[in-house]
C-alpha cells in the first residue's frame, strides 16, 4: 500500500459549503449573498456562519452596500484566499493522482 500525504489539504476549505462558496468566487469577481445562496442551495444563517470563517481567515472580502435602499453583502476571495484554494485542490489532486 502506498503513502499519502495529506499534510497539504487545507482543513478551512473541508467543509462542502467553504469549498462551494471558494469555488464559485475563484471563477467570479463578485458574488452577492442572494445568488451565492441560490447557486449553492443553502439557508442564509449557513451561508453567512461559513463567510465569516472565510472572512476570518483572510480568505475572502465582504463588501456591503447598499443597492437602492436594500442593503447587498457582496464577496470575493482574496489574492491570499486564491493561493490557498489553488494548493488545496492541487493537493487534493495529488491525493487521487496516489489512489
Amino acid at each position: 500500500m502506498k503513502e499519502v500525504d495529506i499534510s497539504s489539504i487545507n482543513k478551512d476549505f473541508e467543509s462542502r459549503v467553504r469549498l462551494g462558496i471558494m469555488s464559485v468566487l475563484m471563477v467570479n469577481e463578485w458574488v452577492n449573498f442572494s445568488d451565492m445562496k441560490q447557486m449553492l442551495e443553502l439557508s442564509d444563517g449557513n451561508l453567512a456562519s461559513h463567510a465569516v470563517a472565510l472572512e476570518n481567515r483572510k480568505y475572502i472580502e465582504v463588501r456591503k452596500a447598499f443597492v437602492g435602499r436594500k442593503p447587498e453583502t457582496s464577496y470575493r476571495a482574496t489574492p491570499e484566499g486564491k493561493i490557498a484554494f489553488q494548493k488545496h485542490i492541487e493537493a487534493l489532486v495529488a491525493l487521487i493522482g496516489k489512489g
